[in-house]
């Protein structure tokens, strides 16, 4: 076993030298030169038979040497000890890297941002980010939301705070040209920090750790523009405790926040006010303060994305005679929009393709598909009918989508779309059937959600032709989740409503027209005529009868609870005619009830009831349990207002008898459970009565069904008046009325 001769322990003390002053650990220059770290532990200590020249070329390129210190490192690896320098040598300390000196401070950022405005809230959050040891800021947001900008004006005015220099590098992670590789971007930190272009090390490793050694006791900025991923950036990062580095991305680069602590400052688009301030800055206050509301609508056209105003506004400093009303008329346009707001190859659409191009080819079809999509937001079921896929792959897809800022998680599992980036991906072909897929998603939800929340109703409607199933099926656990559901889902069913009835989809409108029967009864007062017109005019032409008569039934129901007897009566007459003729007994049946509806509000409630009681005979005869209860519910109501007291009481209890259904909260059991409390006051039973009527309300309230509240409530104050149910009466009567 060698014990180390002179020639190698010489050689041993100047390369832990030369390392010790370079900065670099063992493990560093061992990965740097190509050796294991033993090998190189043997050498430090004088324990190795004498590198060979090979080996000892790779740790002079990792530590920087130039031509001198390479020969003289191999002079003492083969010949014994270090040589006394002459005159004329290089000293062995000239030969590390980091001893060489920039003539002045480095300076490697682009221009200051013309025009910046606003964003104080994000430079300070910048600025907080930047405190501490080596901090890495991740500045993250969608395309054109000013990022740069932003980074830009805050490292300009904060370039006191970094003594030593500061540095800049587009990784150019979301553009036509190729991304830059690690090493071309320190082959221009390194000479910017003092090191010639010939001393620079070849191998990617050599510069890595030559970088590391020279930022290691310095004050430095870096910033990292456009950086891709999280692999990009992590070889550019500096070693000093002083250094701050900050990354701005299109990519939350969730990597970074794992493996360097990275401080997240997210950049949004820009409110009204400071859309107006940037227009002004680009086209004049006098100009733009001259039409406030046009500026606005500037605004809300751009979606307050500072790329689409600036471009808006590079094309009105091009028409002077333009009033800012003329271009906000010209972007309303939605077919025109992100054309125009391109300008040469700066634009929206660019952007956006530039960010679409970096995502898997799954995730970026889900993008294009989503364009199908007819209203705001969408959840893992209506992605994965959209794509046809299963919703664990969408909602993948989707958070893919939320990391690239394509789409925004506004609550857990619900996603939306900027408008600009909506209408880019509704330019994008996906094929014929996306909408269909997206609205026979919505009527097999609906069905699923109404058998949870209304269990033994008969089905709203047959299938539509060429129904499109989706691959998976939300489930329902109970009647308060389908609740939930129809809540959140309330603005996209009618906006799917609008689509479908648009795109000449006419057996698909009335049918999800239809599915919204339970909101309806739950919300009657929220102005249900509308949407069901819309109905009733794509059943007519889809010349479907079956339809009509149902969609004419409720709408007749809605325009009596909004008083408009008269053209209820005239709808409600027509749909008994049409289920008549058809042989649809609940249909017709159905038609009854309504009808009875209108006739009792028009203080007939012995003609009610005697329409209620051929709608009774009628169920029976259909042999629909759920809809007989339905009928003797009505019938019982408008008994109770016609006086007959006993009578009510009779048919209440034996439609309660009817009662299959487990859910306590079951709209018609509340109906019949405060018309028997009725029934027992008005029999003189008082306690009996206000026990009945007290237990229904809670009942009703915690279930949040508020027309069932207000009508027991009602009933409870006419008995026995009291302030606490005069609030309760009144808080519920707010909700009711209030439209969801």
């Amino acid at each position: 076993m060698d014990t180390g001769t002179p020639a190698t322990v010489g050689f041993g003390a100047l390369l832990r030298g030369l390392r010790t002053g370079a900065g670099l650990s063992q493990e560093e220059l061992a990965l740097a030169a190509g050796v294991s770290v033993r090998a190189l532990s043997y050498m430090e200590r004088g324990r190795s038979r004498g590198p060979q020249r090979r080996t000892v070329q790779a740790l002079a390129a990792a530590l920087g040497l130039d031509a001198d210190g390479a020969r003289q490192l191999e002079y003492t690896a083969s010949l014994g000890r270090p040589r006394r320098a002459a005159a004329t040598d290089v000293p062995p300390t000239a030969a590390v890297p980091h001893a060489v000196a920039p003539a002045g401070a480095p300076d490697l950022l682009p221009r200051a941002p013309r025009g910046f405005h606003g964003r104080v809230a994000e430079l300070a959050a910048l600025s907080r980010a930047a405190e501490g040891e080596a901090p890495v800021c991740l500045v993250v947001g969608p395309a054109g939301v000013g990022k740069t900008a932003l980074v830009l004006h805050w490292a300009h005015h904060g370039r006191a705070g970094f003594p030593d220099g500061l540095l800049y590098a587009d990784l150019r992670g979301f553009g036509d040209t190729s991304e830059p590789t690690f090493v071309e971007v320190l082959r221009e930190f390194l000479p910017a920090l003092g090191v010639p272009h010939s001393r620079i090390p070849e191998s990617a490793n050599g510069a890595a750790a030559l970088f590391r050694s020279l930022t290691a006791d310095r004050r430095l900025l870096v910033v990292l523009d456009n950086a891709r991923d999280s692999k990009q950036v992590r070889p550019l990062l500096p070693s000093g405790r002083r250094c701050v580095t900050v990354v701005t991305s299109r990519h939350r680069l969730p990597g970074l926040i794992v493996t360097d602590t990275a401080r997240l400052v997210a950049v949004d688009v820009f409110d009204p006010q400071d859309c107006t301030m940037l227009l002004a800055e680009v086209l004049g206050e006098v100009r733009v303060f001259a039409e406030p509301a046009a500026a606005r609508r500037l605004a809300e056209l751009c979606g307050g994305l500072p790329l689409a105003l600036r471009v808006a506004a590079a094309r009105l400093a091009q028409r002077p005679s333009w009033s800012l009303a003329a271009m906000a008329a010209e972007l309303s346009d939605e077919s025109r929009r992100l054309s125009l707001l391109d300008v040469e190859d700066t634009g929206v659409r660019a952007a956006l393709r530039l960010t679409l191009q970096q995502l898997p080819r799954d995730v970026s079809d889900l993008f294009a598909h989503l364009g199908c999509h007819p209203g705001t937001h969408v959840d893992r079921y209506a992605a994965a009918a959209l794509a046809g896929t299963d919703p664990g792959s969408a909602e993948a897809s989707l958070e893919r989508l939320t990391v690239a800022h394509l789409v925004t998680e506004t609550a857990p599992g619900r996603w939306t779309m900027h408008d600009l980036v909506r209408l880019y991906a509704r330019s994008l072909d996906t094929g014929p059937h996306g909408l269909t897929r997206v609205l026979d998603h919505y009527i097999a939800t609906a069905l699923a959600a109404i058998a949870a929340a209304e269990p033994g109703n008969e089905d709203c409607f047959p299938l539509p032709a060429h129904y499109l199933p989706p691959a998976v099926i939300r489930k329902f656990a109970d009647r308060s989740a389908a609740v939930a559901w129809y809540t959140t889902e309330r603005n996209d069913l009618t906006q799917a409503v609008s689509a479908a009835h648009a795109a000449g989809l006419h057996d698909r409108t009335w049918r999800i027209v239809m599915t919204l029967w339970p909101l309806m009864v739950w919300r009657v007062r929220d102005g249900w005529a509308p949407l069901l017109k819309t109905g009733l005019e794509a059943a007519r032409a889809d010349a479907d009868r079956y339809g009509e008569a149902r969609v004419l039934n409720v709408l007749g129901w809605v325009l009596t609870e909004e008083g408009h007897i008269a053209e209820a009566l005239t709808h409600l007459e027509a749909a008994s005619a049409l289920a008549s003729c058809a042989g649809d007994t609940a249909a017709e049946a159905n038609a009854l009830i309504a009808l009875a509806m209108a006739q009792a509000a028009l203080g007939s409630p012995d003609d009610a009831a005697q329409g209620c009681e051929r709608a009774v005979e009628l169920a029976r005869k259909a042999g629909d349990r759920g809809l007989e209860r339905l009928t003797m519910q009505h019938l019982a109501r408008h008994q109770a207002d016609a006086g007959r007291w006993r009578e009510a009481l009779d048919t209440a209890t034996e439609a309660l008898a009817l009662d299959n259904c487990s859910a306590t909260a079951d709209i018609p059991r509340i109906l019949l459970l405060i018309v028997r409390g009725e029934a027992l006051l008005g029999l003189g039973n008082e306690a009996e009565g206000l026990t009945q009527l007290d237990l229904v309300a809670r009942e009703a309230e915690s279930s949040g069904n508020e027309d069932g509240a207000v009508r027991a409530l009602g009933a409870l104050l006419r008995a026995s008046p009291n302030a606490a149910l005069q609030t309760r009466y009144d808080a519920a009567l707010v909700r009711l009325t209030t439209p969801t």
